[in-house]
């Protein structure tokens, strides 16, 4: 089968979640016989063709907020029609959405991956916010299938517009033996000090966690990695308040590889605000390098987290939260192991890749959701807990039965924390990985979408 990944930046994966689960992912498919074509923009290298097995195909940009990711996705789906050729496509993120019709009247089933909630993030505003609330009902609508990475996410698309997806998460990178001769290089030791990764944009509240550790009493310095383009101002903001405190060590970028996990796995704590993407691949990477994580209070990260992470809300919460890790190394660091555990036995990137290959032969075979759901919002009345968790592929029970597995992790059911931030028994996948279709259940009067 030929495979086509249309929308990111491509890989080799330097950047965010998608290229680096394209890369993952990619890779996996090529070692079970299949071709992969990756649409890339932006390289280091735009002569390299090939990568890990996949073919490369560099295509331009242009290079503006609100029309780099649209500019290449719409050259790349009019080089794969009129040059190229796949039985499947993978399109990441909603956004590109208008273009799938396209790739649909040429035969290509296309599934499309929707990514987070885009238009709550600080940076669209007014016609942005605008357009990627239409691209979400427009994927409902035009799509072959629908995959979300985290159970938030599915919820979403089941209450918002009654849209059936397949929850397919992300892989970690678990480091049993991890080094620290490149942390030291940075004049740190080993599980003496606080760190971020992220993107600097709002929604990832990096000014809140350096302003809450500002205010703190903390020994321990706080390591910033990151960076964001477009987004000087906040970054700007970010670098003012962490110049009043010589605690504060803001890094930028960090693109070696194995410094950035030397980083994560030597951190008492990794700080993690992010809250709108769904499954974090940072919060991911921190967890299988065995660390201690302090998160921002919503439902994708207490998915992913469970009763092994700590949480906060505020500047304040930070503050604390990184005094009492300080006072309490010992546990901390157990709870990093535990997060280890948790993290190689529910996200492994074979499972997830073998979840995407078995969505990609049902599409091949002419599975498709399109035209189940309108892509109308549902009333706010209608939107309550009526989302059910359906089986996962081969499993053998009914379409919109509950499998007699179903349910939250042992241990997890009766924590009040969890309960008081979602259904335990709809938090995560029943099996590492796999692939779980998630649909609405019909309500009353409806036939069943």
């Amino acid at each position: 089968m030929r495979v086509a990944m249309i929308g990111t930046r491509g890989v080799p994966a330097h950047y965010g979640g998608f290229e680096t689960a394209i890369e993952e992912i990619g890779q996996r498919l090529v070692a079970r016989g299949h071709e992969v074509v990756v649409y890339c923009r932006g390289a280091e290298d735009p002569g390299q063709r090939t990568h890990l097995g996949m073919e490369l195909v560099h295509l331009p940009a242009a290079r503006r907020k609100t029309l780099e990711t649209l500019s290449h996705t719409g050259l790349s789906v009019a080089h794969l029609i009129s040059k190229g050729s796949a039985d499947a496509a993978i399109v990441f993120n909603a956004a590109n959405a208008p273009f799938v019709p396209a790739l649909r009247a040429r035969g290509i089933p296309v599934a499309v991956h929707v990514d987070g909630l885009e238009w709550k993030r600080e940076k669209w505003k007014g016609a942005g916010r605008r357009y990627y609330r239409a691209v979400e009902a427009m994927s409902v609508r035009v799509a072959d299938a629908l995959i979300a990475d985290a159970t938030g996410i599915a919820d979403y698309y089941a209450d918002e517009f009654g849209a059936e997806t397949v929850l397919l998460s992300y892989g970690a990178p678990v480091q049993d033996h991890p080094g620290s001769d490149r942390v030291k290089r940075l004049g740190l030791r080993p599980h003496e000090y606080h760190l971020v990764v992220a993107r600097f944009e709002p929604e990832n509240h990096v000014l809140e966690i350096v302003e809450g550790y500002h205010r703190s009493d903390a020994e321990l310095p706080l390591v910033v990695v990151g960076s964001a383009p477009y987004a000087d101002h906040y970054t700007g903001r970010i670098q003012a308040a962490a110049a009043v405190d010589e605690r504060i060590r803001v890094l930028g970028g960090v693109w070696d590889q194995e410094q950035l996990d030397q980083l994560y796995a030597n951190a008492l704590t990794y700080v993690h605000g992010h809250s709108v993407g769904g499954t974090n691949p940072s919060l991911l990477r921190a967890m299988g390098a065995g660390t201690g994580v302090l998160a921002f209070d919503v439902v994708f990260n207490r998915e992913v987290l469970g009763v092994e992470g700590d949480y906060f809300r505020s500047a304040a919460d930070v503050a604390e939260q990184v005094r009492k890790a300080e006072l309490n190394t010992g546990e901390m660091l157990l709870k990093g192991l535990a997060l280890r555990e948790r993290a190689r036995q529910r996200y492994r990137w074979d499972d997830v890749a073998a979840g995407y290959e078995e969505l990609l032969h049902r599409l091949r075979l002419g599975h498709s959701t399109h035209g189940r759901a309108s892509g109308r919002r549902r009333p706010l009345e209608a939107q309550v807990s009526w989302a059910r968790r359906t089986p996962a592929f081969g499993s053998g029970a009914e379409p919109g039965t509950r499998p007699t597995t179903a349910g939250a992790p042992a241990g997890e059911v009766g924590d009040p924390a969890r309960q008081r931030h979602g259904d335990p028994t709809r938090s995560t996948s029943d099996r590492p990985g796999g692939a779980i279709r998630r649909r609405h259940g019909a309500l009353p009067g409806q036939d069943e979408v």
